[in-house]
């Protein structure tokens, strides 16, 4: 691949130059119309061409926040450093998209923040503080990859040019790597059991819900809980206790002791007391709340926190209802 910081780059202009991959042409070869490509290779073109890199962004503040989020979720943080000129960051960017198997164990497994790098003078700063960059890419070359823990600790760094094979990388390597260094999956009973000990020590109750990595609701309800004037009137009343049904071991059977969880989907959630006892759940109608999107959710949601709670108040609970009627960001 890429052996020396000099040549990466002209490696990588090169590459864009003359790689069919990147370089498009018109059908018909040189000085062949623009107009000659059918609407789904012009389509292919603008993919190609697009950034995947974006040169303006706070690398440091998304990987902070890509910490927190996998924190939260027992899962890994990947980071692809790299430059929108490098074609070969571009053929790892489409791989990790077009192969099923590795888009699935990303989206399980892992918060995925790319990194711009320039021309090997931007965000080496950062990258020096995980070991990336004096020892990793600017000998190695781009893409480069480093894994870190929910806790922000680097788990490893690698050149990725250990998965090539010819011109392009084999899925089945990387595969291995990206399984070698997720995360160990948590026991559903425990962490339900550890939750509940919580809220018993603190006198609240329990805010149980599931969810799974490809289900967008159970998304927006966890970026819901967690918006800075959500989370506070909520932690004050609950302890949250999420199920992966999915990544946690045993979380489907978890799921299945509560009656009316098989309605509607996830994200189906209830309050519990210190006990385990369902004091009440986001069954309404025969049906599941969900994410409470519509005006008819949003108030059988009310009248699930007002059954549910024990000190929140009235304009307390109206102001959390009011939050989830602004419109999407």
């Amino acid at each position: 691949m890429k052996k020396t910081a000099i040549l990466v780059f002209a490696a990588g202009f090169l590459w864009n130059l003359v790689s069919p991959a990147f370089a498009q042409t018109a059908p018909g070869g040189q000085g062949s119309p623009v107009t000659a490509q059918t609407k789904d290779e012009q389509k292919a073109t603008k993919a190609e061409q697009a950034p995947i890199y974006d040169e303006s962004a706070d690398a440091k503040a998304d990987i902070n926040a890509a910490i927190v989020r996998a924190g939260k979720e027992n899962r890994r943080i990947l980071v692809q450093w790299g430059a929108n000129w490098c074609g070969w960051c571009r053929l790892l960017h489409k791989l990790f998209h077009d192969d099923k198997s590795i888009a699935r164990k990303l989206l399980y497994e892992y918060e995925v923040v790319l990194v711009d790098i320039g021309k090997f003078d931007k965000n080496t700063d950062l990258a020096e503080s995980h070991d990336a960059f004096t020892n990793g890419f600017k000998k190695a070359g781009v893409p480069y990859l480093t894994v870190l823990d929910g806790d922000g600790r680097d788990l490893a760094n690698q050149d990725t040019s250990v998965f090539e094979t010819g011109k392009t990388y084999d899925p089945n390597k990387i595969l291995d790597f990206l399984t070698k260094n997720q995360a160990a999956y948590f026991q559903a009973e425990e962490v339900l059991r550890k939750g509940l000990e919580k809220a018993g020590a603190s006198g609240r109750r329990v805010f149980l819900h599931f969810g799974a990595p490809w289900c967008g609701w159970c998304k927006r309800l966890e970026a819901w809980m967690a918006r800075p004037d959500v989370a506070p009137p909520l932690s004050k009343e609950f302890v949250e206790v999420k199920i992966d049904q999915d990544r946690m071991v045993g979380g489907k059977e978890i799921k299945v002791r509560f009656p009316g969880s098989e309605k509607g989907g996830i994200p189906w959630y209830a309050v519990l007391n210190p006990d385990g006892k369902v004091l009440v759940d986001s069954s309404f109608q025969g049906n599941n709340i969900g994410f409470p999107a519509t005006d008819q959710e949003i108030a059988a949601f009310g009248e699930f926190l007002k059954k549910g709670t024990n000190s929140l108040s009235q304009p307390e609970i109206q102001k959390l209802l009011d939050t989830l009627k602004e419109p999407a960001k």
